[in-house]
């Protein structure tokens, strides 16, 4: 039997993978420290979970419109006009499986064979597997860290083609944690503007933002990039609701309309009970969200400081999200027990079997040099395996 020549193409996700098995050593009783996740450590907030309760004893079991409940898109049409200066219709929101689920649609509505979807790296890794299973040809611009990760105007024109149909910006970031200023944002709008092609803005750690950094949603500018832009979002990782699978997208109707008959055949409607819950989480208080992002930020400064001291890594201080995006700089090369470490996927293998710390090897972000260190864990988990990875550096020859 033959088979998928696009399906053998597809890889499986590497930080599920490393999770997977950091869970598993754990359950053999290994004290693992996994910084893999990239899923909030809290617990869904009470009244989040209650709106659920509430929808089972109703019973809101049933299916649900395609594309989701209005009440849950005239919420997001509310929350986009009053964070984001957005303005849309129900008609142009689409709820779905998850914010991995709305960008598939979105790739899936857009991209006709062959056309190519400039994404800058590192990337989150299943934006490119993403672009792939819609028949598109993911275009990788590798960015640099001297402009903090972030694509400049001269990538994107040299990555220009006539078979280009869309760039794709992921503020803040994962895995680097960096955020567009509103000026860049500006002069991509431009570039998409003056190249006809569409931007899917991903902005899934939004609320995720420390310091004075502001979140900009490129929609906002003007009429001609508003009509060109897929926002994408969801509740996963500020209402730590990962389980609960929903995301959404706010698109020109038309676009919408494609992803809302693409959705209704691929997978119905997103969870009955859960879009009751994402409907707490988008209108309810947001005082849960402002708690989790106090316990983030105390994080990050203590990660970043750690790593900032130690041998042989250099970081940039994430401005949003929950990661650092560490630079193996001067360990490449060097040696630990006798093994060569050239490039990361080596650095985190030997770092899992020696010193039982799972951290994400960036091979499959478009940086085989760096790996990446969630701190959506608790501080003590935190400490303990910065511990391990000071004494791993400290070792090597």
């Amino acid at each position: 039997m033959i088979l998928s020549s696009k399906g053998l193409d597809i890889k499986p996700s590497s930080t599920l993978e490393i999770t997977a098995k950091a869970k598993q050593m754990k359950a053999d009783g290994i004290d693992v420290v996994g910084f893999g996740a990239g899923e909030p450590d809290f617990d869904t907030p009470d009244h989040i979970k209650q709106a659920a309760i509430e929808a089972i004893n109703e019973g809101f079991t049933k299916y649900t419109p395609a594309s989701g409940i209005l009440p849950l898109k005239k919420a997001i049409c509310k929350k986009l006009e009053a964070d984001n200066k957005v303005s849309y219709k129900p008609s142009q929101i689409v709820v779905s499986n998850g914010a991995k689920h709305s960008l598939t649609n979105t790739f899936m509505a857009i991209l006709n064979p062959g056309d190519e979807v400039i994404i800058p790296a590192p990337f989150w890794l299943s934006y490119v597997q993403m672009v792939k299973i819609a028949d598109g040809v993911p275009v990788v611009v590798k960015t640099s860290k001297e402009n903090n990760y972030k694509a400049t105007m001269d990538d994107l024109k040299n990555a220009l083609t006539d078979k280009t149909k869309a760039i794709l910006i992921n503020s803040p970031s994962n895995p680097t944690g960096m955020v567009y200023s509103a000026e860049e944002l500006k002069q991509v709008a431009e570039f998409a503007v003056e190249n006809d092609l569409f931007v899917i803005s991903d902005e899934i750690y939004e609320k995720l933002i420390y310091g004075d950094e502001k979140h900009i949603s490129i929609a906002s500018f003007n009429e001609d990039i508003y009509n060109r832009t897929i926002i994408i979002n969801g509740v996963s990782k500020s209402y730590a609701m990962t389980g609960w699978r929903i995301g959404y997208a706010a698109a020109p109707e038309q676009i919408a309309k494609i992803m809302s008959n693409i959705q209704s055949h691929a997978s119905s409607n997103p969870n009955s009970i859960a879009q009751k819950a994402a409907l707490a989480a988008i209108s309810g208080s947001q005082e849960c969200v402002d708690k989790m992002k106090t316990q983030f930020d105390k994080r990050r400064e203590y990660m970043y400081d750690r790593v900032s001291k130690m041998p042989y890594v250099s970081a940039i201080k994430p401005q949003g999200a929950f990661y650092v995006f560490v630079d193996l700089d001067s360990a490449l090369g060097k040696k630990y027990k006798g093994e060569v470490i050239e490039n990361a996927n080596i650095f985190a293998k030997l770092l899992l079997d020696n010193e039982k710390v799972a951290a994400v090897p960036c091979t499959d972000f478009g940086y085989d040099t760096h790996f990446r260190l969630s701190y959506a864990i608790a501080m003590e988990n935190i400490e303990k395996g910065l511990d391990r990875i000071e004494n791993f550096l400290n070792n090597l020859q």
